[in-house]
């Protein structure tokens, strides 16, 4: 299968190409390298670097590749800079995506992997764990950009049939992700860390988050090429990890003695979020492998690597 996967230099989307390479599919990147580094890009998939919202870059893309299925990763992913430029979130979020949609049915791609974001998208929620069907009350401009995608989505397919797919992460961390990155605080910890910068914590450390190991995240978009039919599916470890927690993990790891400075929670971020997997499991055939524990190992073990990518 020939699979273009936009934001593919990124850190989630270029361990994503590196497993569809890896099962022998046929990879096209497309990434602005405004987020994602040349260091990310698998060799054997074939690079093209533009902006989503360029239509005629992407149409040429589209005229001289051809693909059978897309996995979007591209967005503008950054919440604190979506409140502050809403009108830059929806332009990249909404109308880049559109693009894609246009042109996939242009096209005729048999799949469409749409990547959203759970905690943005369902906001602060009343209950956990969070199903899909939980109400959207986003509140942040990106998490309103991000699930709108997800209502053309649907229509696209009732209007022109295109197959579609929606993963709707909770906090993704492990091996390339980048401090600068949105929910990077596996990296951002690390890398201050290793420097020898007191971290921050936003609030009092008790935030709760839904952390999943990449691998695991490359897996369910494995398993999104084959199954699922117009639905939406939470891809998370179900277990809740607080802020604090996740702290004291990185610091034991690297056996430094550092507290954390605490200061106010910024605009935006939510207190508290659980996601139920159940579905994910049983109709994508996923769940997750990799403990906390062993994740915070790996990622530590990567920054500690000097591997990491420069920071802009």
């Amino acid at each position: 299968m020939k699979i273009l996967v936009t934001g593919g230099a990124g850190f989630i989307a270029s361990h994503v190409a590196d497993k569809y390479v890896e099962q022998g599919h046929d990879v096209i990147v497309v990434d602005d390298l405004s987020r994602g580094f040349e260091s990310n890009l698998n060799p054997k998939a074939r690079f093209y670097r533009g902006d989503i919202l360029d239509r005629p870059f992407l149409e040429s893309v589209f005229e001289q590749e051809h693909p059978d299925a897309i996995n979007h990763h591209a967005a503008q992913m950054d919440v604190r800079r979506g409140v502050r430029e809403p009108v830059f979130d929806a332009s990249v979020n909404i109308i880049g995506s559109i693009h894609l949609l246009d042109l996939a049915v242009q096209h005729k791609v048999k799949r469409f992997i749409y990547i959203a974001s759970a905690g943005a998208g369902y906001g602060e929620p009343k209950v956990v764990p969070v199903s899909e069907d939980y109400p959207i009350n986003p509140i942040t401009p990106y998490g309103i950009s991000k699930h709108t995608i997800e209502h053309y989505l649907f229509t696209y397919s009732f209007l022109y049939g295109l197959p579609y797919v929606v993963l709707r992460y909770g906090n993704v961390y492990g091996p390339r992700q980048s401090s600068k990155g949105e929910a990077g605080v596996f990296a951002i910890f690390a890398e201050q860390m290793i420097a020898g910068v007191q971290p921050v914590i936003y609030g009092d450390g008790s935030k709760v988050r839904d952390y999943v190991y990449i691998q695991d995240v490359v897996e369910a978009n494995a398993a999104a090429l084959e199954k699922g039919d117009g639905q939406i599916f939470n891809i998370g470890s179900g277990t809740p990890t607080t802020d604090q927690e996740v702290f004291d993990s990185v610091r034991d790891l690297l056996g430094v003695n550092v507290q954390a400075r605490y200061t106010a929670v910024r605009p935006g971020e939510i207190q508290q979020i659980v996601l139920d997997i159940s579905k994910a499991k049983h109709l994508l055939g996923w769940s997750p492998e990799v403990s906390l524990a062993e994740g915070s190992r790996q990622t530590v073990a990567f920054f500690l690597s000097g591997t990491a990518s420069p920071v802009r």
